[in-house]
């Protein structure tokens, strides 16, 4: 049963049981990542399951999905930026290979990371980063989930 919201992960979010989900933003889900190599990996998941694109979107909710991103992507580099001082910056990418909903990839790149790797798309680091336990979202990500959280409180008031 643990991992029917896997198998669902927007309807679940909708539904108040994607235990990834950090907030619910203007057009979708704020959601910490499942795997944790680069602490603070976050995902904006849209929240219409049925869309696949952005495209797909009305011009009014695109906006507010990339406004989403804009401000995940902000509230990730302030926290990831205040918890490591190894901290470089944030990549923001919607890819759309695997899942077929709308989501966009928040990937925090800090400075100890192998230096063949840290100028490369995070999609070159090892097949066994994806599914090494050691890395799996739990609950010693909790501060910085937290962190995130915070900083998107912080940036959704005027």
């Amino acid at each position: 049963m643990a991992e029917d919201w896997r198998a669902d992960r927007i309807g679940s979010a909708l539904r108040g049981g994607n235990p990834t989900v950090v907030r619910r933003m203007a057009a979708g889900f704020a959601a910490i990542g499942d795997v944790q190599f680069l602490p603070g990996y976050s995902v904006l998941l849209v929240d219409d399951p049925a869309v696949g694109r952005l495209s797909e979107l009305p011009r009014d909710r695109r906006t507010a999905f990339l406004a989403d991103m804009d401000r995940l992507g902000e509230a990730v580099e302030r926290a990831c930026g205040r918890l490591d001082p190894a901290f470089r910056r944030v990549n923001l990418e919607i890819l759309g290979n695997t899942d077929p909903f709308l989501h966009v990839h928040v990937w925090p790149r800090y400075e100890w990371e192998p230096e063949e790797l840290v100028g490369r798309p995070v999609w070159l680091y090892p097949r066994e980063r994806w599914s090494d336990e050691r890395y799996a979202h739990g609950p010693r990500h909790d501060r910085l989930r937290e962190a995130i959280g915070e900083e998107l409180d912080r940036l959704a008031t005027p």
